[in-house]
């Protein structure tokens, strides 16, 4: 289909009627299905790598960071790595027509809930052609189909692999349609693909504050939102200063682009003689650059006075605000005004304290004692993710299988009636 003569409410009306027929696969159906997709992926490695190069030479030619490049660029590994994590939906338990909550009432029917497919969903995305197959892959399992915007800088990739999906489907005698990508880059369509609420049932947007931002302001479909990750991490008086430094190194280091981050570090006034020298010599090994609180400037050789900007701040590179403060509860509210409602980390041995600090933050994901960087899907048991929701509706933090579904009220009954 070439730019010239694509039609976005087209798309999305056939994505709709191929939505019914993927949402009667059963588990067997869809799991050959996505088996034969990972087998396509890796037979066609050479073509995808091929296609991939070519946007790479594009995002050089266009300026693009070191950190973009890198999340487009496929190898074999990332090839290999996009065909396990295939396989690895395929191991996830099928969560559609599972019946729950099932119970008898007064007059003798039963009531029970059981999760069905949203329908048809958008992932609205930039730069990471995995997101392409392993988007498609959540969607076929949790019985939807897909209609995925990818971003320029890697179309070729994009449709490369979705190549090797639609000739599974093909191969397969199903809809094409249950696994779209647009071919259409511009803006535009954006705007199209937003209007599309009768055949669009949910739009998830992955990709930088800006992209969120502005499908969340141009949508008529409900939007799953994640505009920003800064994720804080409190070392309280009662923690063991060892297993501190340790996650915050990780949580810091490990991968600072990623939305699991630590963005900000608050230290308990009652340990900050103690504990910040070892934080010094930890960030400062691994080249952190550092916006310390008044409190806490003096303890780290070229650290800048941190502002209410900085607290706000999502770095997502070898940065980070730190403040002391002078109580837990400090601590929380300090975490109430900037959180973005991503994860928050408490480092306590003090049990009774930990337990308070789960109760009071509300974000999507708490910790006591471990680093931020398991707020992920697959660390999390969900397998691959589709997206991370900060916004309360019906799924909040990292997005698996049962994300995709909903639920409906089924009633079993025996000729009853209504009085």
């Amino acid at each position: 289909m070439s730019v010239q003569t694509f039609d976005m409410t087209d798309m999305a009306k056939q994505a709709k009627i191929a939505s019914r027929e993927v949402a009667q696969l059963n588990t067997t159906q869809k799991n050959s299905l996505l088996l034969a997709m990972a087998t396509a992926i890796e037979t066609n490695k050479e073509h995808i790598i091929e296609q991939n190069a070519l946007d790479l030479t594009a995002g050089e030619q266009k300026g693009l960071s070191i950190a973009m490049l890198d999340r487009l660029k496929l190898d074999d590994d990332g090839i290999s790595g996009i065909a396990n994590a295939i396989r690895e939906i395929v191991a996830l338990t099928d969560p559609v027509g599972h019946m729950a909550e099932l119970s008898l009432r007064p007059n003798g029917i039963q009531v029970g809930k059981m999760r069905i497919p949203l329908g048809v969903v958008s992932m609205i995305y930039e730069a990471r052609p995995n997101v392409t197959a392993e988007s498609a892959a959540l969607c076929i399992k949790s019985g939807n189909a897909v209609v995925l915007r990818g971003g320029s800088e890697a179309i070729n990739s994009n449709l490369a692999i979705a190549n090797c999906l639609h000739s599974v489907l093909s191969e397969f005698d199903l809809n094409l349609n249950m696994v779209s990508v647009i071919p259409d880059t511009s803006r535009s369509v954006i705007e199209q693909l937003l209007k599309q609420r009768d055949y669009i049932d949910l739009v998830i947007p992955r990709g930088g504050e800006g992209l969120i931002r502005y499908v969340t302001e141009h949508s008529q479909i409900p939007v799953i939102q994640h505009f920003k990750g800064v994720c804080h991490l409190f070392i309280d008086k009662f923690a063991d200063l060892e297993k501190a430094v340790s996650i915050l190194v990780n949580g810091k280091t490990q991968r600072p682009s990623a939305c699991n981050a630590i963005e900000t570090l608050l230290v308990h006034q009652d340990i900050a003689d103690r504990f910040l020298p070892m934080a010094e010599k930890a960030l400062a090994n691994n080249a952190v650059i550092v916006h310390a609180c008044e409190h806490s400037q003096g303890y780290f050789s070229g650290a800048t006075l941190a502002t209410h900007d900085d607290f706000h701040a999502e770095y997502l590179a070898q940065e980070i605000a730190i403040r002391v403060v002078d109580s837990f509860e400090q601590a929380i509210e300090h975490i109430n005004e900037y959180t973005s409602d991503h994860t928050e980390v408490i480092v306590s041995q003090d049990t009774s304290r930990s337990q308070q600090f789960v109760r009071q933050i509300n974000s999507s994901v708490v910790m006591v004692n471990a680093s931020s960087r398991f707020s992920d899907g697959g660390q999390l048991g969900l397998g691959s993710e589709i997206g991370i929701s900060t916004s309360k509706l019906h799924a909040y933090g990292p997005m698996g299988l049962s994300s995709l579904t909903t639920e409906k009220f089924v009633v079993f009954g025996d000729g009853q009636v209504r009085d």
